[in-house]
């Protein structure tokens, strides 16, 4: 697992992200590797960090209070597409970095999952709505690998 970039909050990483429906049906594995935002790292034991992550998708959320959209510069940036992207708020994956869910950029080098960061500004409004959604109990998390 060396070579793998220290996570940060703000970076936008590839992920096999699990979604909450996916999980209550009994599935282990997401199956779609997808742009992830890192919103918290937490030290960890032996220099290994918990890291939580919220997906980004191209499915408009059913109430828009659940995500953050992106702009087109921002997914521009990214390297993603210019269909419409939102960063779900309402539902986060959580896992012990470095994990077996991470994805390489393809052309990038095995190590490389590192896609860029988000603007401080859309990152301090997705983290704002993830703590309402969480005082509020609509915050769906996911343990993952090395989280049980």
């Amino acid at each position: 697992m060396i070579g793998f970039p220290a996570p940060k909050p703000g970076q936008v990483i590839r992920y096999a992200y699990l979604w909450r429906t996916q999980a209550d049906a009994g599935q282990e594995e997401g199956l779609k590797t997808r742009p992830s935002v890192v919103v918290l790292v937490t030290q960890f034991q032996d220099n290994h960090c918990r890291v939580i992550v919220a997906p980004i998708t191209h499915s408009p959320p059913h109430d828009p209070l659940d995500a953050i959209a992106l702009t087109g510069l921002t997914c521009a940036r990214l390297g993603l597409d210019a269909s419409p992207q939102w960063i779900m708020a309402s539902e986060v994956n959580a896992f012990i970095w470095p994990g077996p869910d991470l994805r390489p950029l393809p052309g990038r080098g095995g190590a490389s999952v590192l896609m860029g960061y988000l603007p401080a500004n859309t990152f301090l409004r997705l983290t704002a709505r993830i703590s309402e959604l969480g005082q509020q109990r609509r915050l769906r998390p996911v343990p993952r690998t090395g989280d049980e």
